[in-house]
């Protein structure tokens, strides 16, 4: 145990545990800077900054913490820079793919089109933002799936955001038969909105008439409402126009199709045929006329 006790009462021991209380310190203390400037800068950015700066004070304080205690141990601060900066660029070049993301998050900062919490869609995926780190952005989706999407990817694709603003619209396509009135279903679909207290009177609902379709007139009817109650409200408007509907006698058509043989053609022989298996032939139509089938 000699050569314990006298490593013990070296003075490279003694570096190592100064190396040692350096590092735990750096760790409780840049935990302890980084939560008070969290709380410090809440009040006046938004939550991404403010984690964004939470983040970067932990590491530059632990960074600061680690450089001493390698100075302990004999390292110089010189070459342990220029080893830094050599191993950068060869990083740099070896991950020019992380270097994009990089750059990419920074704009994304800068930029600011969305925060932590909001709901923003990315081609086919739709999740609230979880974080904004420097290398990619963390979803979850609403089946409670976690989705990592690198920054580059939200720099050259189009995003939207869909709680920026406080308010959404809903659009409505329906479409009614040729027989009926547009200016009563006007009224109808008004009075609807009206008793919905989900639907927003400012901006008011608006009736568009959008043309004649293949078997329908064809009209969107737009409202608005909150930004949270826009789900609740896709769900009960449609459900309440088609209770309105009914009640007034206004029909939602399906497709027809009409079916013609033409004028040098037989027409089509019809049979009717039982559950016995029993075929009774209809009468034909008049050489040239159509039959119309639903």
């Amino acid at each position: 145990m000699t050569w314990f006790t006298e490593f013990v009462a070296s003075e490279q021991f003694m570096q190592f545990v100064h190396a040692g209380i350096l590092l735990v310190v750096g760790f409780l203390l840049a935990s302890i800077v980084s939560r008070f400037v969290f709380k410090m800068l809440s009040s006046r950015f938004n939550t991404h900054h403010s984690t964004l700066f939470r983040r970067l004070t932990y590491w530059i304080v632990l960074l600061l913490f680690l450089t001493s205690a390698l100075q302990q141990l004999g390292f110089s601060i010189g070459v342990l820079l220029g080893a830094a900066g050599v191993l950068s660029v060869a990083i740099g070049f070896a991950s020019q793919t992380s270097a994009s993301n990089l750059i990419s998050g920074l704009f994304l900062v800068g930029e600011k089109p969305f925060e932590l919490g909001d709901i923003i869609t990315i081609g086919n995926t739709t999740g609230e933002v979880l974080s904004v780190d420097l290398l990619s952005v963390k979803l979850r989706t609403f089946d409670n799936l976690f989705v990592r999407i690198p920054n580059e990817t939200l720099i050259k694709t189009e995003m939207i955001n869909l709680t920026r603003f406080p308010i959404r619209r809903f659009d409505l396509k329906v479409g009614v038969a040729y027989r009926e009135n547009i200016a009563k279903v006007r009224e109808v679909l008004m009075a609807v909105a009206e008793k919905d207290p989900l639907c927003l009177d400012e901006p008011a609902p608006l009736f568009l008439f959008l043309g004649f379709g293949d078997s329908s007139l064809d009209i969107q009817f737009s409202v608005w409402a909150k930004r949270e109650n826009f789900r609740d409200l896709r769900n009960t408007m449609q459900e309440a126009v088609k209770n309105a509907f009914d009640e007034a006698g206004i029909e939602i058509p399906f497709p027809h199709r009409s079916l013609y043989t033409g004028s040098v053609t037989d027409p089509f022989p019809i049979r009717i045929v039982t559950e016995n298996g029993a075929a009774t032939a209809l009468a034909e139509p008049p050489h040239g006329e159509s039959k119309t089938e639903d």
